[in-house]
């Protein structure tokens, strides 16, 4: 019976339609498990999520996670996903899930400028496709976003509105985006700003811009992360001011919680499902035994203007010096 469910050539046609249509009769379905293992196919896709502080929980995650699912399952493959914290538990799950074969190839989420994650899989010759670039000298299938040309738009848009104190609450310099991204706020200060480095959060973003406003004094802050911002924006509340009116504020991601903050915040559009459909398309392939030369998609960002920034107020630019000419609005602001 089995073969003939199969379809093997070896079994006449109408022998698997006799069979077909008494397996129909009596509810028989194949042991999938079984079929599996005759195959010596997992047929899953893995992904491991950090358990850090402020990461498990990140909305980011669930959006690729929604997008990532229903292209697996149009290709019926299922999504295998767990958990485990940066370190060596993380390293843990992968060979779990490499060296017990329960999966044919993962989705690395999140990467870092040097990931132990993709050198272990590089390693073993195990297909995945990451999220995001690193700085291994190997070449690997990735599709990243680029997160140095958006947030050199975003503080370039801060500058033509008259901002010179620009400040930039980064995630941790262990992340890859993390490095793009400030690398794209510098390049357009054309030197160094103030800065705070956090792991992306909603109370480490409350923290970093209440000891901004206390140290440093900025007219504008980009933020790494809608979470840092959200943070941000409660701060400056605390403080008794408000985003776009005494600080501009910038986010990135655009979370569906961006529009629903007070005020709504301006910040920066990830194609998360794009992104995901590539990198199932990638994973495909890379299954199927294709090279990871030439899997390497960056795409871009988008702003979205909200009420969040703005030109800075005159008296702010006369204590700082400046010309109050430069507090002329954007053209493009509401």
């Amino acid at each position: 019976m089995s073969r003939a469910l199969a379809g093997y050539d070896d079994v006449a046609a109408t022998t698997r339609a006799r069979v077909t249509d008494e397996a129909t009769r009596i509810g028989y379905r194949p042991n999938e498990a079984a079929r599996r293992l005759r195959r010596g196919r997992a047929e899953a896709v893995g992904v491991v999520l950090p358990t850090g502080p402020g990461q498990f929980e990140d909305p980011f995650f669930l959006r690729m996670l929604a997008a990532i699912g229903p292209a697996l399952n149009r290709a019926q493959l299922d999504l295998l996903v767990t958990t485990a914290a940066p370190g060596a538990d993380e390293l843990r799950a992968y060979r779990h899930l490499v060296e017990n074969r329960k999966v044919d190839g993962v989705l690395v989420a999140r990467t870092r400028r040097r990931d132990d994650r993709i050198a272990y899989l590089l390693d073993q010759g195990f297909p995945f496709v990451a999220h995001g670039r690193s700085e291994t000298s190997q070449p690997f299938a990735y599709v990243d976003i680029d997160g140095e040309t958006a947030c050199r738009e975003a503080t370039q848009r801060l500058l033509d509105f008259g901002h010179r104190r620009i400040a930039l609450i980064n995630a941790l310099p262990i992340y890859m985006f993390a490095a793009h991204r400030r690398a794209g706020w510098q390049a357009a200060l054309g030197a160094p700003g103030p800065l705070r480095e956090v792991e992306p959060s909603e109370e480490n973003g409350f923290h970093a811009m209440r000891d901004l406003l206390a140290k440093e004094a900025p007219t504008a802050v980009l933020c790494a992360t809608d979470r840092i911002a959200v943070g941000a924006l409660h701060a400056l509340a605390h403080a008794g001011m408000r985003a776009g009116q005494d600080v501009a504020l910038i986010g990135y991601d655009d979370l569906s919680l961006a529009s629903y903050t007070d005020p709504p915040l301006t910040t920066i559009a990830q194609p998360i499902e794009q992104a995901a459909r590539r990198m199932v398309e990638m994973l495909l392939a890379r299954i199927g035994g294709a090279p990871a030369d030439g899997m390497q998609e960056i795409l871009q960002a988008k702003l979205i203007e909200r009420a969040s920034d703005g030109p800075p107020r005159a008296a702010t630019i006369s204590f700082l010096g400046e010309n109050n000419d430069q507090a002329s609005p954007h053209p493009a602001h509401r």
